[in-house]
């Protein structure tokens, strides 16, 4: 018996543990492959040094800031895109390659305009179709009311058989093949979305507006089923996408002496701006289905 429990004792202390305490400790993350220096040990000061330590091409920091991801540093959208326009092109000079330092000097910089919210808003939907500061609507919305136009809530609290005019970003345009040619739009601005329903003799009629209008304004009457559904059946359809340029940097009026005014007086006129100052789309195409 004791020579049993001996043996017994000598081979738990010659085989090895199937369960080891070690084996239940986690094993510490081993390092991404080509992470080497680019694991940051401090949040990046600057842009400059984010570039160095990620070695991120430009290309992709411009495209970073055009969507407004440098707030973590103080920068918005406008400061993160003037920093990155002044680094370096992506080939490194041979001087600094070896040392990997730091290419650009301090400089005092030059304070930049602040970009209105509206624009702000203007570029979220440009690079990420969508916008956490607010709706291009509500910028225009003073426009819209002043004419009577009703905001998307209106329409959905809105009694049968109402006649309202609704305007509203273009979000969805579906014209499904057991619909016998009726379009379905939905449209939305800062309260929400409404759905309206265009006819086939109405879509004859504006069917340029109905399939090219970013912003749309639609005149019906309101239906409302038992259910709760409610539709604006459209009578009439306004492309106000020209609207749109209303959210952008207006141009600036050239600047007169006193001489000029009198020699050359120029009349006070209107300016409508149809293309974005940088040559883009206002709002991204809205997503339709045949």
């Amino acid at each position: 018996g004791g020579g049993r429990g001996g043996a017994r004792a000598g081979l738990s202390s010659i085989l090895p543990d199937p369960h080891p305490a070690s084996a239940l400790r986690p094993s510490p993350p081993s390092p991404l492959k080509g992470e080497g220096d680019a694991r940051p040990t401090s949040a990046f000061p600057s842009i400059e040094e984010l570039r160095r330590r990620t070695r991120l091409p430009k290309a992709a920091l411009i495209r970073l800031a055009d969507a407004d991801a440098f707030r973590s540093m103080g920068l918005d959208r406008r400061a993160a895109l003037w920093e990155v326009r002044r680094l370096p092109d992506d080939v490194t000079l041979p001087l600094f390659q070896a040392a990997d330092a730091a290419e650009l000097g301090m400089e005092t910089l030059a304070p930049l305009p602040e970009m209105p919210l509206s624009e702000q808003v203007v570029a979220d939907y440009q690079t990420t179709r969508l916008s956490l500061k607010g709706h291009p609507m509500q910028f225009l919305r003073g426009l819209f009311s002043g004419e009577g136009v009703a905001t998307c809530a209106t329409v959905r609290e809105a009694r049968d058989g109402r006649r309202l005019r609704c305007a509203g970003v273009v979000l969805v345009r579906q014209k499904p093949g057991s619909a016998k040619g009726v379009v379905f739009m939905t449209v939305a601005d800062e309260t929400g979305v409404a759905n309206a329903v265009v006819w086939p003799a109405i879509m004859k009629t504006f069917r340029k507006e109905v399939m090219g209008a970013r912003l749309v304004l639609i005149e019906g009457r309101v239906q409302r089923s038992p259910e709760g559904i409610v539709h604006l059946v459209a009578e009439r359809l306004v492309d106000r996408t020209p609207e749109l340029g209303r959210l952008s940097e207006r141009e600036l009026k050239p600047p007169l002496s006193r001489a000029d005014e009198v020699a050359h007086p120029q009349p006070e006129r209107q300016i409508h701006i149809r293309r974005h100052p940088r040559n883009v789309r206002i709002l991204p195409p809205s997503r339709d289905f045949h």
